[in-house]
Protein backbone atom coordinates (compact mmCIF):
# COMPACT_ATOMS: atom_id res chain seq x y z
CA UNK A 1 0.00 0.00 0.00
CA UNK A 2 2.80 2.38 0.93
CA UNK A 3 4.63 1.54 -2.30
CA UNK A 4 1.50 2.33 -4.33
CA UNK A 5 1.10 5.65 -2.53
CA UNK A 6 4.74 6.52 -3.20
CA UNK A 7 4.33 5.76 -6.90
CA UNK A 8 1.29 8.04 -7.06
CA UNK A 9 3.21 10.85 -5.38
CA UNK A 10 6.11 10.48 -7.82
CA UNK A 11 3.69 10.48 -10.75
CA UNK A 12 1.93 13.60 -9.47
CA UNK A 13 5.24 15.40 -8.94
CA UNK A 14 6.44 14.55 -12.43
CA UNK A 15 3.10 15.70 -13.82
CA UNK A 16 3.36 19.03 -12.01
CA UNK A 17 6.93 19.53 -13.25
CA UNK A 18 5.91 18.68 -16.82
CA UNK A 19 2.99 21.12 -16.65
CA UNK A 20 5.28 23.83 -15.26
CA UNK A 21 7.80 23.31 -18.07
CA UNK A 22 5.02 23.21 -20.65
CA UNK A 23 3.82 26.62 -19.46
CA UNK A 24 7.34 27.99 -19.85
CA UNK A 25 7.49 26.51 -23.35
CA UNK A 26 4.24 28.24 -24.33
CA UNK A 27 5.60 31.62 -23.21
CA UNK A 28 8.86 31.03 -25.08
CA UNK A 29 7.01 30.08 -28.27
CA UNK A 30 4.77 33.14 -28.01
CA UNK A 31 7.71 35.49 -27.45
CA UNK A 32 9.75 34.03 -30.30
CA UNK A 33 6.82 34.30 -32.71
CA UNK A 34 6.48 37.98 -31.87
CA UNK A 35 10.20 38.57 -32.35
CA UNK A 36 10.42 36.63 -35.62
CA UNK A 37 7.56 38.62 -37.11
CA UNK A 38 9.56 41.82 -36.77
CA UNK A 39 11.86 42.84 -39.61
CA UNK A 40 14.13 44.68 -37.20
CA UNK A 41 15.52 41.45 -35.78
CA UNK A 42 16.53 40.20 -39.24
CA UNK A 43 18.01 43.58 -40.16
CA UNK A 44 20.10 43.60 -36.98
CA UNK A 45 21.21 40.04 -37.68
CA UNK A 46 22.32 40.95 -41.21
CA UNK A 47 24.20 44.02 -39.98
CA UNK A 48 25.85 41.88 -37.30
CA UNK A 49 26.98 39.34 -39.91
CA UNK A 50 28.40 42.02 -42.20
CA UNK A 51 30.24 43.81 -39.38
CA UNK A 52 31.77 40.58 -38.13
CA UNK A 53 32.89 39.74 -41.65
CA UNK A 54 34.40 43.21 -42.05
CA UNK A 55 36.32 42.85 -38.78
CA UNK A 56 37.59 39.44 -39.90
CA UNK A 57 38.80 40.79 -43.24
CA UNK A 58 40.49 43.81 -41.64
CA UNK A 59 42.27 41.55 -39.16
CA UNK A 60 43.49 39.26 -41.94
CA UNK A 61 44.68 42.25 -44.00
CA UNK A 62 46.47 43.71 -40.98
CA UNK A 63 48.27 40.42 -40.36
CA UNK A 64 49.38 40.22 -43.99
CA UNK A 65 50.66 43.80 -43.84
CA UNK A 66 52.65 43.07 -40.69
CA UNK A 67 54.17 39.97 -42.28
CA UNK A 68 55.18 41.97 -45.36
CA UNK A 69 56.84 44.56 -43.12
CA UNK A 70 58.76 41.84 -41.27
CA UNK A 71 60.01 40.36 -44.53
CA UNK A 72 61.08 43.81 -45.69
CA UNK A 73 63.26 44.20 -42.59
CA UNK A 74 64.70 40.70 -42.93
CA UNK A 75 62.79 39.24 -39.97
CA UNK A 76 61.45 35.68 -40.19
CA UNK A 77 57.66 35.49 -40.61
CA UNK A 78 55.43 33.77 -38.09
CA UNK A 79 54.77 30.13 -38.85
CA UNK A 80 51.51 29.78 -36.91
CA UNK A 81 49.40 31.76 -39.38
CA UNK A 82 46.77 34.44 -38.80
CA UNK A 83 44.25 32.06 -37.26
CA UNK A 84 44.97 32.94 -33.64
CA UNK A 85 44.87 36.69 -34.28
CA UNK A 86 41.60 36.48 -36.23
CA UNK A 87 40.07 34.27 -33.56
CA UNK A 88 40.95 36.63 -30.71
CA UNK A 89 39.83 39.80 -32.49
CA UNK A 90 36.55 38.28 -33.64
CA UNK A 91 35.93 36.76 -30.21
CA UNK A 92 36.48 40.09 -28.45
CA UNK A 93 34.30 41.88 -31.02
CA UNK A 94 31.47 39.36 -30.71
CA UNK A 95 31.57 39.43 -26.91
CA UNK A 96 31.57 43.23 -26.82
CA UNK A 97 28.62 43.64 -29.15
CA UNK A 98 26.77 40.70 -27.60
CA UNK A 99 26.92 42.56 -24.30
CA UNK A 100 25.40 45.55 -26.10
CA UNK A 101 22.66 43.59 -27.88
CA UNK A 102 21.54 41.40 -24.96
CA UNK A 103 20.20 44.29 -22.80
CA UNK A 104 18.19 45.61 -25.75
CA UNK A 105 16.55 42.19 -26.18
CA UNK A 106 15.80 41.56 -22.51
CA UNK A 107 15.59 44.79 -20.51
CA UNK A 108 12.02 45.57 -21.62
CA UNK A 109 10.69 42.01 -21.64
CA UNK A 110 8.30 42.48 -18.70
CA UNK A 111 7.60 46.19 -18.30
CA UNK A 112 7.46 46.62 -22.09
CA UNK A 113 4.56 44.15 -22.28
CA UNK A 114 3.04 45.81 -19.25
CA UNK A 115 3.13 49.19 -20.97
CA UNK A 116 1.70 47.69 -24.18
CA UNK A 117 -1.11 45.92 -22.35
CA UNK A 118 -0.09 42.42 -23.46
CA UNK A 119 1.24 41.28 -20.08
CA UNK A 120 -2.26 41.32 -18.58
CA UNK A 121 -3.36 38.71 -21.14
CA UNK A 122 -0.77 36.27 -19.79
CA UNK A 123 -1.55 37.11 -16.17
CA UNK A 124 -5.24 36.17 -16.47
CA UNK A 125 -4.31 32.68 -17.69
CA UNK A 126 -3.32 29.73 -15.52
CA UNK A 127 0.35 30.60 -15.95
CA UNK A 128 2.26 31.36 -12.77
CA UNK A 129 4.48 34.47 -12.48
CA UNK A 130 7.55 32.26 -12.43
CA UNK A 131 6.55 30.60 -15.70
CA UNK A 132 6.09 33.98 -17.39
CA UNK A 133 9.42 35.23 -16.07
CA UNK A 134 11.37 32.13 -17.08
CA UNK A 135 9.68 32.06 -20.48
CA UNK A 136 10.63 35.64 -21.24
CA UNK A 137 14.20 34.96 -20.11
CA UNK A 138 14.64 31.92 -22.35
CA UNK A 139 13.05 33.76 -25.29
CA UNK A 140 15.43 36.71 -24.92
CA UNK A 141 18.36 34.32 -24.52
CA UNK A 142 17.47 32.35 -27.66
CA UNK A 143 17.07 35.57 -29.64
CA UNK A 144 20.51 36.71 -28.50
CA UNK A 145 22.04 33.33 -29.33
CA UNK A 146 21.04 33.90 -32.94
CA UNK A 147 23.75 36.56 -33.15
CA UNK A 148 26.33 34.12 -31.83
CA UNK A 149 25.31 31.56 -34.44
CA UNK A 150 25.76 34.21 -37.15
CA UNK A 151 29.33 34.87 -35.98
CA UNK A 152 30.32 31.18 -35.80
CA UNK A 153 31.64 30.97 -39.41
CA UNK A 154 34.18 33.69 -38.72
CA UNK A 155 35.46 31.90 -35.63
CA UNK A 156 35.81 28.77 -37.74
CA UNK A 157 37.94 30.77 -40.19
CA UNK A 158 40.44 31.27 -37.37
CA UNK A 159 40.68 27.50 -36.97
CA UNK A 160 41.03 26.95 -40.72
CA UNK A 161 43.93 29.42 -40.98
CA UNK A 162 45.99 27.52 -38.42
CA UNK A 163 47.15 27.80 -34.84
CA UNK A 164 43.90 26.65 -33.21
CA UNK A 165 41.72 23.59 -32.80
CA UNK A 166 37.93 23.13 -33.05
CA UNK A 167 37.88 22.90 -29.26
CA UNK A 168 38.72 26.60 -29.06
CA UNK A 169 35.59 27.48 -31.04
CA UNK A 170 33.35 25.14 -29.03
CA UNK A 171 34.55 26.42 -25.66
CA UNK A 172 34.42 30.05 -26.73
CA UNK A 173 30.87 29.73 -28.08
CA UNK A 174 29.78 27.95 -24.90
CA UNK A 175 31.21 30.66 -22.67
CA UNK A 176 29.81 33.42 -24.89
CA UNK A 177 26.38 31.81 -24.61
CA UNK A 178 26.70 31.64 -20.82
CA UNK A 179 27.75 35.30 -20.57
CA UNK A 180 24.90 36.39 -22.83
CA UNK A 181 22.53 34.36 -20.66
CA UNK A 182 23.78 36.13 -17.53
CA UNK A 183 23.15 39.54 -19.12
CA UNK A 184 19.70 38.46 -20.35
CA UNK A 185 18.80 37.25 -16.86
CA UNK A 186 19.97 40.57 -15.48
CA UNK A 187 17.87 42.50 -18.00
CA UNK A 188 14.70 40.45 -17.47
CA UNK A 189 15.03 40.73 -13.69
CA UNK A 190 15.47 44.51 -13.84
CA UNK A 191 12.52 44.84 -16.23
CA UNK A 192 10.36 42.97 -13.71
CA UNK A 193 11.35 45.41 -10.96
CA UNK A 194 11.34 48.67 -12.91
CA UNK A 195 8.16 50.42 -13.96
CA UNK A 196 9.32 52.00 -17.21
CA UNK A 197 11.14 50.26 -20.08
CA UNK A 198 13.57 53.13 -20.63
CA UNK A 199 14.67 53.05 -17.00
CA UNK A 200 15.24 49.29 -17.03
CA UNK A 201 17.25 49.48 -20.28
CA UNK A 202 19.48 52.24 -18.91
CA UNK A 203 20.02 50.39 -15.61
CA UNK A 204 20.87 47.16 -17.45
CA UNK A 205 23.43 48.94 -19.62
CA UNK A 206 24.93 50.53 -16.51
CA UNK A 207 25.14 47.10 -14.87
CA UNK A 208 26.93 45.69 -17.94
CA UNK A 209 29.29 48.67 -17.96
CA UNK A 210 30.00 48.00 -14.30
CA UNK A 211 30.89 44.38 -15.04
CA UNK A 212 33.16 45.29 -17.97
CA UNK A 213 34.75 48.60 -16.98
CA UNK A 214 33.94 48.91 -13.29
CA UNK A 215 35.82 45.74 -12.43
CA UNK A 216 38.90 46.96 -14.30
CA UNK A 217 38.77 50.35 -12.59
CA UNK A 218 38.32 48.81 -9.16
CA UNK A 219 41.21 46.41 -9.80
CA UNK A 220 43.48 49.21 -10.99
CA UNK A 221 42.67 51.48 -8.07
CA UNK A 222 42.81 48.63 -5.59
CA UNK A 223 46.25 47.61 -6.80
CA UNK A 224 47.70 50.79 -5.33
CA UNK A 225 46.38 49.77 -1.92
CA UNK A 226 48.17 46.42 -1.95
CA UNK A 227 51.72 47.73 -1.71
CA UNK A 228 53.91 45.66 0.55
CA UNK A 229 57.24 43.91 0.76
CA UNK A 230 58.53 40.42 0.05
CA UNK A 231 61.77 38.70 0.98
CA UNK A 232 63.83 38.24 -2.20
CA UNK A 233 67.38 38.56 -3.48
CA UNK A 234 68.68 40.60 -6.38
CA UNK A 235 68.80 39.11 -9.86
CA UNK A 236 72.27 38.85 -11.39
CA UNK A 237 71.93 39.17 -15.17
CA UNK A 238 74.19 37.40 -17.62
CA UNK A 239 75.19 38.71 -21.01
CA UNK A 240 72.52 38.47 -23.67
CA UNK A 241 72.68 35.54 -26.06
CA UNK A 242 72.85 36.22 -29.80
CA UNK A 243 69.72 36.08 -31.92
CA UNK A 244 68.93 32.45 -32.58
CA UNK A 245 66.02 30.14 -33.08
CA UNK A 246 64.64 28.02 -30.29
CA UNK A 247 64.25 28.74 -26.58
CA UNK A 248 67.01 30.55 -24.69
CA UNK A 249 68.82 29.32 -21.64
CA UNK A 250 68.12 31.13 -18.35
CA UNK A 251 69.50 34.66 -18.72
CA UNK A 252 69.77 35.49 -15.05
CA UNK A 253 70.28 33.88 -11.66
CA UNK A 254 69.06 34.95 -8.24
CA UNK A 255 71.81 35.01 -5.65
CA UNK A 256 72.82 36.88 -2.55
CA UNK A 257 71.13 37.41 0.81
CA UNK A 258 67.39 37.83 1.08
CA UNK A 259 66.23 41.41 1.47
CA UNK A 260 62.89 43.14 1.67
CA UNK A 261 61.79 44.15 -1.82
CA UNK A 262 58.73 46.28 -2.65
CA UNK A 263 55.93 44.33 -4.30
CA UNK A 264 52.26 44.67 -5.17
CA UNK A 265 50.02 41.93 -3.75
CA UNK A 266 47.52 41.99 -6.58
CA UNK A 267 46.09 38.64 -5.47
CA UNK A 268 44.20 40.53 -2.77
CA UNK A 269 42.10 42.43 -5.32
CA UNK A 270 42.18 39.94 -8.20
CA UNK A 271 38.74 38.66 -7.16
CA UNK A 272 37.19 41.81 -8.64
CA UNK A 273 38.13 40.57 -12.12
CA UNK A 274 36.05 37.45 -11.53
CA UNK A 275 32.94 39.42 -12.55
CA UNK A 276 34.44 40.67 -15.83
CA UNK A 277 32.95 38.81 -18.83
CA UNK A 278 36.15 39.11 -20.88
CA UNK A 279 38.23 37.59 -18.07
CA UNK A 280 35.76 34.73 -17.62
CA UNK A 281 35.77 33.88 -21.34
CA UNK A 282 39.55 34.22 -21.63
CA UNK A 283 40.11 32.02 -18.60
CA UNK A 284 37.97 29.23 -20.04
CA UNK A 285 39.72 28.91 -23.41
CA UNK A 286 42.33 26.08 -23.29
CA UNK A 287 45.36 27.74 -24.87
CA UNK A 288 48.45 25.64 -25.33
CA UNK A 289 51.98 26.79 -24.52
CA UNK A 290 53.72 28.31 -27.52
CA UNK A 291 57.14 29.82 -28.13
CA UNK A 292 58.11 31.65 -31.31
CA UNK A 293 61.42 31.58 -33.07
CA UNK A 294 62.91 34.31 -30.88
CA UNK A 295 62.28 32.38 -27.68
CA UNK A 296 59.61 34.72 -26.33
CA UNK A 297 56.06 33.54 -25.68
CA UNK A 298 53.84 34.46 -28.63
CA UNK A 299 50.50 35.21 -27.04
CA UNK A 300 47.63 37.47 -27.93
CA UNK A 301 45.56 39.78 -25.80
CA UNK A 302 42.93 37.26 -24.72
CA UNK A 303 45.48 34.48 -24.32
CA UNK A 304 47.61 36.83 -22.21
CA UNK A 305 44.67 37.40 -19.87
CA UNK A 306 44.33 33.67 -19.26
CA UNK A 307 48.07 33.38 -18.53
CA UNK A 308 48.43 36.58 -16.50
CA UNK A 309 47.94 34.72 -13.24
CA UNK A 310 50.94 32.48 -13.79
CA UNK A 311 53.83 32.91 -11.38
CA UNK A 312 56.39 32.00 -14.06
CA UNK A 313 56.66 32.01 -17.87
CA UNK A 314 54.07 29.91 -19.72
CA UNK A 315 56.69 27.52 -21.08
CA UNK A 316 57.89 26.70 -17.56
CA UNK A 317 54.58 26.23 -15.76
CA UNK A 318 51.70 23.82 -16.34
CA UNK A 319 48.39 25.39 -17.44
CA UNK A 320 46.50 26.74 -14.43
CA UNK A 321 43.13 25.43 -13.37
CA UNK A 322 40.35 27.48 -14.99
CA UNK A 323 38.63 29.90 -12.67
CA UNK A 324 35.44 30.39 -14.65
CA UNK A 325 33.24 28.13 -12.45
CA UNK A 326 33.54 30.29 -9.34
CA UNK A 327 33.70 33.47 -11.43
CA UNK A 328 30.35 32.63 -12.98
CA UNK A 329 28.99 32.02 -9.49
CA UNK A 330 30.11 35.53 -8.53
CA UNK A 331 28.23 36.92 -11.53
CA UNK A 332 25.16 34.90 -10.55
CA UNK A 333 25.09 36.63 -7.17
CA UNK A 334 24.42 39.91 -8.97
CA UNK A 335 21.07 38.80 -10.36
CA UNK A 336 18.06 40.87 -9.23
CA UNK A 337 15.78 39.71 -6.45
CA UNK A 338 12.90 39.42 -8.91
CA UNK A 339 14.03 35.88 -9.73
CA UNK A 340 13.32 34.83 -6.13
CA UNK A 341 9.72 36.00 -5.92
CA UNK A 342 8.25 32.58 -6.59
CA UNK A 343 11.10 30.54 -5.17
CA UNK A 344 12.92 30.00 -8.46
Amino acid sequence: MSQLTGNREDTSRSGVAAAYLAGIGHVVALELKQRLRSRGWYIMLAIWFLLTGLVTWLTWASWNASQAAQRAFGMPPESSGPGSMIFEVVLAFVLLFALLVAPALSANAVNGDRAGGTLAILQVTLLEPGQILWGKFFAAWLAALGFLVASTPFLVIGVALGGLTPGHVLVSLLMLAVEVGVVCALGVGISALAGRPLFSIVVTYLAVAGLVFGTLISFGLGTGLTQGTVMANNAQYREYAPLQSGPFEPTYTCSGPLREQPALHTERVAWTLGMNPFVVVADAIPYRDRTNQQGFPSVGAIEGISQAGLACPPDACPPPCPGYPHRLSIQALDRPAAWDHDGT
